[in-house]
């Protein structure tokens, strides 16, 4: 069942990019939240075994995504709204991958990278970003305190589900610089391409990790 849905998703999710990248509008705001009510299928009829906690967490980052999307797909006035529902997402997804024992696989040497990717973008977007400085820089903490924790979840278990998690986080995190550099410093082509096409597959990842 899992390989069904996930092949159902991706379908889906190529047809959500494409027909953004053709401006075919009422397709996509069909597509663009059922590619995500799939992926959410997929974490909530895992059967193998997981820490309760983990999968409940993984599925509410999941749910809080899906209203972010919705927000996103609505006039700029709900833009807030669905960063506010990313940020919980973020909360959520960090909750999930921190370490079940007290600095258990955390890693200073790991998190650098992270770091220094995190304080450069956000000193490039900083003068674009108005009133919406300190959120932004909020979610930016977030998502890469949840990177650098998928990351060390990785390296300490070393199996394949935290590969999958850990390579979702990273995919998220690129396709969230996309968005925030198109948004707040300079126009990308066929950013929404590169958005969605780095989105999708990361949930689809995260959700495959329970």
């Amino acid at each position: 069942m899992t390989n069904i849905l996930a092949a159902m998703a991706v379908v889906s999710a190529g047809l959500t990019v494409g027909f953004e990248a053709g401006v075919r509008r009422k397709a996509f705001y069909v597509l663009k939240p059922l590619t995500m009510v799939l992926i959410i299928l997929i974490a909530a009829l895992a059967k193998t075994p997981v820490p309760a906690a983990y999968k409940t967490l993984i599925l509410a980052g999941l749910v809080v995504s899906l209203a972010g999307d919705v927000f996103l797909m609505f006039p700029e006035r709900w833009f807030q709204a669905g960063l506010v529902s990313f940020l919980v997402a973020q909360v959520l997804y960090v909750l999930a991958f921190r370490p079940e024992s007290r600095g258990g696989g955390l890693s200073a040497p790991v998190l650098l990278p992270f770091l220094l990717y995190a304080l450069l973008f956000f000193r490039m977007l900083a003068p674009g970003l108005g009133k919406l400085k300190l959120p932004v820089l909020v979610y930016t903490a977030a998502i890469t305190l949840m990177a650098w924790l998928a990351a060390c979840r990785f390296v300490y278990l070393g199996e394949t589900k935290p590969l999958m998690a850990f390579v979702g986080a990273v995919l998220f995190l690129i396709s969230d610089s996309v968005l925030a550099y198109d948004r707040f410093s300079r126009k990308v082509g066929s950013a929404q391409i590169i958005i969605l096409g780095t989105y999708f597959p990361a949930q689809l990842l995260i959700a495959l990790s329970v």
